[in-house]
């Protein structure tokens, strides 16, 4: 598996799926989810709505309505809307959204910081627990995956695990 990382919004990527750090209610509410449905439009949360309940530690696979990602991969962090979470949720949703992506022949997948905003997970172990699952991942699929954000401090912490796995 390829990983890259870019300070982006992952509304623009044409990838074949953006990951959405969710909720188990399929709500967009907040955070990457909002921006996402904003941009995407209403058939985004429809369609996740339609699927929930979604278990921390699963994910489903939607259109991603008129976003340039071909899909939407919801891996709930949270149960509820807005919820504080630990950094375990981080870990199972990384890996729910993997396993998401390999059952679905997705090859290229965006992943923001998980669980970094209204989940109140500190960045630097959200990063570690992210790029852990990545490295425990041993399916072909997605054989790319972009680590993307528009928060500096996220992304120098996804640089530092990503630094510290391979050295």
């Amino acid at each position: 598996m390829q990983i890259h990382l870019a300070k982006s919004d992952i509304t623009q990527l044409a990838v074949d799926a953006v990951v959405n750090p969710a909720n188990s209610l399929g709500i967009m509410g907040g955070g990457v989810s909002a921006a996402l449905s904003r941009k995407g439009g209403p058939a985004i949360q429809k369609e996740a709505m339609s699927l929930a309940p979604i278990a921390v530690g699963a994910a489903v696979v939607t259109n991603a309505g008129t976003l340039y990602a071909k899909s939407v991969i919801h891996a709930p962090t949270m149960e509820q809307p807005g919820m504080k979470i630990g950094v375990e949720n981080v870990r199972r949703a990384t890996r729910a959204a993997l396993l998401a992506a390999a059952r679905n022949h997705l090859e290229v997948i965006a992943i923001p910081g998980m669980g970094t905003g209204l989940g109140g997970v500190d960045p630097a172990d959200a990063a570690r627990a992210m790029v852990d699952e990545l490295r425990a991942h041993r399916q072909p699929k997605p054989s790319t995956v972009y680590l993307v954000d528009i928060d500096d401090e996220i992304l120098m912490c996804l640089e530092e695990a990503l630094r510290l796995a391979v050295g």
